[in-house]
């Protein structure tokens, strides 16, 4: 079961997408953002895992800093919900605003009044505030977490590409069904050493980081209220259903519910 989750989103606030789920057993399948995420553990236990399988343990209060393109999954424990919040903000803004943050490495951060302080700035976020208010609160806590330090660093780093990768990527990015034999091709490799070096350079396949980047532009195109069916044709999904699969795999959430 998903629980009960809700997505805060202000036109005039671009550069940030808020969540809060409660009590939800939904697990994620390794992904990354192209946004800098802020979690936050409420209630319940979970396991931080990175790009290569390590894990972490993650409990209530804790603070997770995940940077743009880090690969990961924070799931819950076996049998058990937990609740957490979740926010996402446009990296370049963030380079902008607070540069401290921008870290190639995940961080977790066990902080009791930073803790606090993002759940007033998050409800903030979530109330009829004004938007200043709301800009206000959100760079008052970026710089009180740059300056909190003590942060552990997780296992986990953003993705650092070779040369010899970057066409099949940017075939990825400009062509939602490139196979990977013409990957292979364009990395001057066989499929299978492109898969391992896709896999060691990113923490996923060519296949997984093709999918992940599809869920990633779908949320783009829901937002900006395109229709499900047409999502999943530009972006090279079989149909609307494989769509909604693989999208609640990455974000635990269907796009329906995301959407609204």
């Amino acid at each position: 079961m998903a629980g009960d989750s809700a997505f805060w989103r202000d036109p005039a606030l671009p550069h940030m997408e808020s969540r809060r789920a409660c009590h939800s057993r939904a697990c994620y399948k390794a992904h990354s953002h192209p946004t800098f995420s802020i979690g936050a553990v409420d209630a319940g236990g979970s396991l931080f895992t990175g790009s290569h399988g390590r894990q972490s343990a993650l409990g209530p209060g804790s603070l997770v800093l995940v940077p743009a393109g880090c690969v990961h999954a924070c799931n819950p424990l076996p049998d058990q919900a937990w609740s957490y919040q979740m926010l996402h903000l446009d990296a370049q803004w963030l380079h902008g605003a607070v540069p401290q943050l921008c870290t190639d490495s995940a961080t977790v951060l066990h902080d009791p009044a930073l803790y606090a302080r993002f759940c007033a700035m998050n409800a903030l976020l979530f109330s009829c505030a004004c938007v200043a208010d709301k800009q206000a609160a959100l760079l008052a806590w970026l710089h009180a977490c740059a300056s909190a330090g003590g942060g552990r660093a997780l296992p986990s780093t953003a993705a650092r590409l070779p040369a010899q990768l970057l066409p099949a990527v940017e075939a990825l990015a400009a062509q939602p069904l490139a196979s990977l034999a013409h990957l292979a091709q364009l990395a001057g490799m066989s499929r299978y050493q492109l898969i391992r070096a896709f896999r060691a350079a990113t923490g996923m396949t060519p296949h997984a980081y093709q999918l992940n980047l599809g869920v990633n532009r779908a949320r783009d195109g829901l937002q900006a209220g395109g229709a499900l069916a047409d999502i999943a044709c530009e972006l090279g999904f079989a149909d609307q259903s494989h769509l909604q699969r693989v999208f609640k795999a990455h974000a635990a959430i269907t796009p329906g519910r995301y959407r609204s």
